[in-house]
């Protein structure tokens, strides 16, 4: 998994994850084409438990893929009905209000 953590301020952060083999790849939902890239994801593999300490503690995530997802489905963070798929691979969003 690739793991970056965006600083807001004034927001927090925002925890961003993706499986592994999903980094550089482009993949369609409709019209819209979505980009997996180094830039939000992050460039450097982690573990799964560095993933999920940083979803443990952030106030918003944005994940994509199918390990990374069922990570945040075990940890209880989403249900199923929250994810949307996007060509194919799950995708869900996290905020905190």
């Amino acid at each position: 998994m690739y793991l970056k953590v965006h600083h807001v301020p004034g927001a927090g952060e925002v925890v961003a994850a993706c499986d592994a083999d999903l980094l550089g790849v482009t993949l369609m939902h409709g019209d819209v084409e979505v980009h997996i890239s180094g830039g939000f994801y992050g460039t450097e593999r982690v573990t799964e438990e560095e993933v999920s300490r940083a979803l443990s503690s952030a106030t918003n995530v944005n994940i994509i893929g199918r390990r990374v997802v069922a990570l945040a489905l075990a940890m209880g963070l989403i249900r199923e009905e929250g994810c949307i798929m996007v060509g194919g691979v799950p995708h869900a969003l996290i905020f905190w209000i």
